[in-house]
């Protein structure tokens, strides 16, 4: 597998928005997970190559949004109405066979983006 490219992060204030890319190619499933300092790193959604099995981490469901560009191999997270909590680096990942809701089973990983949100 291509090691996914991520990018879009950066610093936004608190209820702010950013939009994240990853790019990769060659996946079935793709997913975004993120690790604040000193935390485990934590699955926040998941999509597959169709557009399907779109789920959400109950810390971001109803503020985050993932979906596939208008390219096939780009996908987007769309955060909305940022928190402090919401402050980590964000990892896109993919895996080539389903099921892609399961976070545990990704294991191919882009470098990861910084989010910074502040009050």
């Amino acid at each position: 597998q291509v090691q996914p490219a991520e990018s879009g992060g950066g610093s936004v204030q608190v209820g702010g928005s950013l939009r994240l890319s990853c790019v990769a190619s060659g996946w079935m499933c793709m997913a975004w997970f993120r690790q604040a300092p000193g935390k485990e790193r934590e699955g926040v959604a998941t999509i597959s190559v169709n557009g399907g099995s779109i789920v959400y981490s109950d810390s971001v469901r109803g503020r985050f949004r993932i979906n596939r560009g208008d390219t096939p191999n780009t996908v987007y997270l769309r955060m909305s109405d940022l928190k402090p909590e919401d402050t980590a680096i964000y990892f896109c990942a993919t895996q080539v066979t389903r099921p892609c809701a399961e976070f545990g089973r990704y294991n191919n990983w882009g470098q990861g983006t910084q989010v910074n949100v502040s009050s």
